[in-house]
Formats: structure tokens, sequence, C-alpha cells
């Protein structure tokens, strides 16, 4: 373990940075119709390294044999995951795209360590959640600067407008989801990369085709996901009763999802998709 992973940083260390704000017009006009916006500021370039070392610190917690990218829902574990999720000038990017008031139910880490040969297939995220209606937006946080070489996220612009494309399973082992849509099924001119610096975020709709490659670099490639939905968004809780609505802004005045509970503590997921309670418990 080296010095940065030893080094504990709270949400409160990090320096928001200076040319936070809100969506203008024509970014909100974006999202709408290519479903993505990108370079959003919101940490500062000087609290890169602290973003860094908080990465690490949570990575450090997992026991061997548990890979980061495969479980979720760190939001219902740790009191400084839920926190960092809470950042006023993240919130008020995704107000802009939902409205004032949505909560939230998944936060997950996507990692590429240097040269480790790991893939995200071409996929819609909606296909994967039996929520109604979908709605669902996705914060990508940038812990390290990311790019075409270290396979930074990869979007087809517009493709959430054209319905729900066919998904195959395909379970080789190097990716890190099993459903993959054809790129014979959408035009590849309208592929955009997701460059971002450390600190920034994109979102994207939950019916936009996305995906990486792998990271052939000697640099690292980490983001957390934190997902957003209005509060008219209801899961069916037959094919997934561990579904938990934690509002992060605004009233839950509809009350169509269980309510999951805050954590008030420090520990870690060890498997997809957890109850609170679970946590709790221990």
């Amino acid at each position: 373990m080296n010095e940065m992973s030893q080094r504990s940083v709270s949400p409160r260390d990090l320096r928001i940075a200076p040319d936070a704000r809100r969506l203008t017009e024509a970014e909100k006009e974006q999202f709408a119709r290519d479903g993505y916006i990108k370079n959003l500021p919101v940490f500062a370039s000087s609290s890169a390294a602290d973003l860094q070392a908080m990465f690490h610190e949570f990575a450090a917690r997992l026991p061997d044999g548990i890979n980061i990218s495969r479980i979720n829902n760190w939001h219902k574990f740790s009191r400084k995951f839920y926190d960092l999720c809470r950042t006023p000038a993240i919130l008020d990017y995704v107000e802009d795209v939902l409205g004032p008031s949505f909560f939230q139910w998944g936060g997950q880490f996507f990692v590429k360590y240097p040269k480790d040969g790991s893939e995200v297939p071409w996929h819609q995220d909606a296909q994967y959640w039996p929520l109604t209606p979908r709605r669902t937006v996705t914060v990508w946080l940038a812990f390290f600067d990311t790019d075409q070489d270290n396979a930074a996220m990869q979007v087809v612009k517009g493709t959430h407008r054209q319905g729900e494309f066919e998904h195959v399973t395909n379970d080789a082992p190097h990716l890190v989801l099993d459903q993959e849509v054809g790129e014979n099924q959408f035009n590849t001119d309208d592929i955009v990369t997701l460059d971002l610096k450390a600190g920034e975020i994109s979102l994207h709709d939950d019916g936009l085709l996305h995906g990486s490659g792998a990271n052939n670099s000697d640099r690292m490639r980490a983001g957390l996901t934190m997902r957003f939905c209005p509060m008219d968004v209801k899961c069916d809780l037959s094919v997934w009763p561990g579904f938990e609505a934690y509002v992060a802004r605004g009233e839950d005045t509809l009350k169509l999802n269980p309510t999951g509970v805050i954590p008030t503590r420090e520990d870690y997921p060890i498997r997809r998709f957890q109850h609170s309670s679970e946590f709790e418990a221990g």
C-alpha cells in the first residue's frame, strides 16, 4: 500500500473549482439532443491529488479477490462516498437536467488499471434496470485525467432517442458487463470520446449507447458513477427487491420506492445490488 492510499481524505477537504456553475441553455439542449454533456467542472485542479488519495482509500478496503468494478451501491455502505455524491456543485448540474426533486439509487467505481485489458462493451444502461419511466441520469466523476489513450468512456451521440437496441450476451472474461450491442447497429461516425480532467464530470442519459476499450497505457483510469432519477421513477420490486431510493435534492412526495438507510460509518459492498440492511445489521 503506497503513501497516497494510506492518506485519508474527506469530501470536505476537496476544493470546488472556481468555474463550477449551472448548465447553460445550450448544454441543456445538447443533453436533450445528443444524450450527454462532458467537461463540467466540479473540483479544483489543486484537489486532484486529494481525489486520487480518496480513490486509493476506497480501493484499499477491498479484500483480495473482489474486483472494484464489479460491485456497486457504495453510497449504502460508506458515509464518505455518500457525502461525495451530495456535493452541491454535482447536484446543481443534475437538477438542471432532472428538475428540483430527485433521488440517488446507484454508486459504483469503473476502474482500468494500466494495461489490465478490461473493456466495457457497447450497451444501454436502461436495459439492465426495471425502472419506469426510463429517466436515470448518470454522473461520471474522473479521479484521474482520462482520454482515448487510457480508455475513456465513449458514447454514440443521439442513440438515446432511437429506442432499445438489441443486446446479446457475451461472457468474455475481459468484459466488465455481459450485454453487448454490435457496431453494425449504429453509425460509428457518431462516436464521441468523453475525455475528462481529474475533478470534472460528464452526464449521460440511460438510453445512450456507450462503452470503453482496454487501457493499454501506463496511466491509471478511474471514475465514479452516480445514478439519479426524478421522483416519478418507480422500480419493479418483483425484479429488483433490493432497490432503494436516497433523496438527493428536494422532497419525495410520491414515495413510489423504498427509502434506503443513510450510512453512518465506513464499510464496503462485497457484491452487486446489496440492501442497506446488510450494512446496518453489521
